[in-house]
């Protein structure tokens, strides 16, 4: 049993270092880009939201792109209405990793490992950067897969049963669990896929993981707050509009758990599917919602916490 659950510990290591490899491959692509990209097509709600969203999925971490966004307020580089709309987008690029890593994809992980090593040994620096990517994606599917598999003889350990149905069950205590994983991590993707895991080994339900998942949302808004601390008001003001927006969507989200779950049920057979896709539904409406107000919305925050 204690071999089965370092290898768990160890399947999560390698993931969030897979994950930190791809973002370090695909970031060190768009260097010295990003920021001007960003500066450039936020002039509208609509563009900060759709270039938020794409930003994300390339960085594959909206808490990394929500304090670029914290950082460039603070700068005085784009407005505070600006950021808002780029928080917006990285709350629904976020959902891109877990949809995409719960596919069959071996037919193209293993050539995209070995298609990384060669350009990471090229010696060049923009291969070489696209090497780290590749191989940063190809251990995060594989730790994926071994976290998946390393989970599935603790079934039969009746204290981490126990302990996963007691969480499971309860909404709130899934929430909590959530919301403190990803704080620790600095990962909502990571404690999304994690909460998959544990579903499709039919070691919590659905309800519960879906529940983990919002949480998880609630969680990455640390690092927004920690960007945010010492700056100017503006900045700030994006990192209290970050924290906002998760935490109403997920309070809103509460009490229609079940029902949710329910509409999920149909969209696929396989649970850890049903909370890919309940994690992008979440994140997808949440922005809708807000994104015709987004100036309203950020008025409020404005009001919430002023200038001055």
């Amino acid at each position: 049993m204690w071999t089965h659950a370092i290898a768990t510990i160890l399947s999560i290591v390698a993931f969030l270092g897979g994950l930190r490899v791809m973002r370090s491959g695909l970031t060190g692509l768009a260097e010295g880009t990003l920021t001007k990209w960003l500066q450039r097509l936020v002039a509208t709600p609509s563009r900060g939201i759709l270039t938020g969203a794409f930003a994300t999925a390339i960085l594959q971490s909206s808490a990394a792109l929500t304090a670029i966004a914290v950082g460039l307020v603070a700068a005085g580089s784009i407005t505070f209405p600006s950021g808002l709309a780029v928080v917006l987008g990285a709350n629904v690029g976020s959902t891109i990793t877990p949809q995409l890593l719960n596919l069959n994809l071996w037919g193209i992980v293993l050539p995209a490992l070995i298609a990384g090593i060669i350009l990471v040994y090229t010696r060049k620096p923009k291969l070489g950067r696209l090497g780290e990517g590749l191989v940063g994606f190809a251990c995060i599917f594989i730790s994926l897969q071994a976290l998946k598999t390393s989970l599935e003889p603790l079934a039969a350990s009746n204290w981490f049963h126990v302990a996963l149905l007691h969480a499971g069950a309860r909404p709130l205590l899934a929430l909590a669990i959530g919301c403190g994983l990803s704080a620790i991590v600095q990962s909502s993707t990571a404690t999304t896929l994690i909460a998959m895991a544990l579903a499709a080994d039919g070691l919590i339900s659905v309800v519960g993981g879906i529940a983990i998942a919002l949480g998880a949302n609630v969680g990455t808004c640390l690092t927004s707050v920690i960007a945010a601390i010492g700056t100017i008001r503006p900045a700030q003001q994006v990192a209290l509009a970050h924290v906002l927006l998760n935490v109403l969507g997920v309070v809103a989200f509460v009490p229609l758990l079940q029902p949710f779950a329910h509409v999920m049920a149909m969209t696929a057979e396989d649970p850890a599917q049903q909370i890919a896709n309940a994690n992008t539904a979440f994140n997808l409406l949440c922005t809708l919602i807000v994104w015709p107000f987004t100036r309203q919305f950020a008025s409020l925050v404005e009001r919430l916490l002023p200038a001055h």
